[in-house]
């Protein structure tokens, strides 16, 4: 079990793309590796409640290791994320992300804290300051990288053997600069390599392992439906003698049967109740669709007009989001005119991968997604400027000047 703490506890460390060192304390490991199950959506009760020294609970780590093959993808994140990338690469996304979801549940757990009413409001100003001034940071820093990278594909055109890059990349050539590099990246390479062997060698031996797997989960849930079993039994064993040593359990027990029939009694009463204003309910409904017939159809073809543009509006997002772009793609300088350059004695080939993304189409459904968020937030606003106003106005003697 200590084995199987420190292989997921480094397994998980690369994902998190945190450092990690043998010297580390095995507390801090079982720690950190419960915590990341439970960040992963593993709630398994019994991996959460095994003791903290690792002196038990191997099978339980079994499973969660299973899970994390199953639905993170444990082996294909670690080849990708240890993978030798020799070309000028960056990532593209042009995904809606679930931030909504996770804002709302922050929100529900925010008040549990008691932190609302300590927090000083130029305090979260100055962290914000803060943030606005390390993006700014971040961003010439990127600036001044996607300069520099394009002085190198542009100062090296045309003299790649692959005709579709044309041009070298920065570990290219750094290797042309310093040739004695290449043996670090050879070794590099040769590690991918072996990675890669194993990982075919993983994939064929695959469903034997998850055939044994279902036979582990059987045995599990047998056990686990014994120990139940026993624990009912154990249960149903000690009660009379609960009973039988407690004077005042006969009193309890008569109390709470007195609470059941009395709940059942209003239970039955508000069932009725319910039904009684159901049915009167309809009666003034059908009456106010005989007087306001017309009316009523009106409205009705507005709010239905209303939903059919919304369900295009839907259409027309989810159809969008079919050909949402994300992943890493490898920087390609792309002349205007790409004939007029010649590298090796022939003319440049335009012919792009089956898998190239255009920059232009890149900013292009950026400068979208800034637009409809530009929207969005100038609605909110609108909205809050109707609710203040709303507020204003019950307010005698006071005059609001906005900033």
């Amino acid at each position: 079990s200590l084995d199987f703490w420190r292989l997921l506890y480094v397994l998980l460390k690369q994902i998190h793309g945190g450092r990690w060192t043998e010297s580390d304390a095995i507390g801090a490991q079982i720690r950190f590796v419960k915590s990341a199950l439970w960040y992963h959506g593993y709630d398994r009760p019994q991996l959460h409640r095994l003791p903290a020294d690792g002196s038990a609970g191997s099978r339980e780590l079994l499973l969660a290791f299973s899970w994390l093959l199953h639905r993170l993808g444990l082996v294909e994140q670690l080849l990708a994320r240890n993978r030798v990338k020799t070309g000028d690469e960056t990532s593209v996304c042009t995904c809606e992300d679930d931030l909504p979801d996770r804002q709302e549940g922050t929100a529900e757990a925010g008040p549990e804290d008691g932190l609302e009413g300590r927090v000083d409001v130029r305090y979260l100003q100055w962290l914000n300051g803060r943030l606005r001034f390390q993006w700014h940071s971040l961003h010439a820093q990127h600036q001044e990288q996607c300069k520099l990278l394009h002085k190198i594909h542009l100062f090296t055109s045309g003299s790649h053997v692959d005709q579709i890059l044309g041009h070298f990349s920065v570990t290219e050539t750094e290797l042309v600069r310093q040739p004695e590099n290449y043996k670090q990246l050879l070794q590099l390479l040769e590690s991918e390599t072996l990675q890669l062997e194993a990982f075919l060698e993983w994939k064929q031996l695959e469903p034997v392992y998850w055939q044994w797997m279902e036979t582990v989960l059987d045995n599990m849930a047998e056990e686990g439906n014994m120990c139940e079993s026993q624990d009912a039994h154990v249960e149903k064993r000690r009660l009379p003698e609960v009973t039988s040593c407690c004077p005042w359990a006969d009193k309890l027990t008569g109390q709470m049967e007195r609470l059941s029939r009395e709940l059942m009694a209003l239970q039955d009463q508000l069932h009725q109740l319910v039904t009684q204003r159901k049915a009167a309910l309809w009666h003034k409904v059908a009456a106010r669709e005989e007087l306001q017939k017309e009316g009523f159809s009106a409205t009705a073809r507005k709010i239905q007009e209303s939903v059919e543009a919304k369900l295009r509006g839907l259409a027309s997002i989810h159809a969008a989001k079919k050909n949402k772009m994300h992943g890493s793609c490898r920087l390609v300088l792309r002349n205007k005119h790409p004939a007029s350059k010649a590298g090796f004695g022939q003319p440049q080939v335009s012919k792009e991968p089956v898998s190239a993304v255009s920059a232009a189409e890149v900013i292009r459904e950026l400068q979208m997604r800034e637009a409809s968020l530009q929207r969005e937030l100038e609605q909110l606003r609108e909205e809050c400027r109707q609710r203040l106003d709303a507020i204003a106005e019950g307010l005698e003697g006071v005059i609001c000047i906005s900033p």
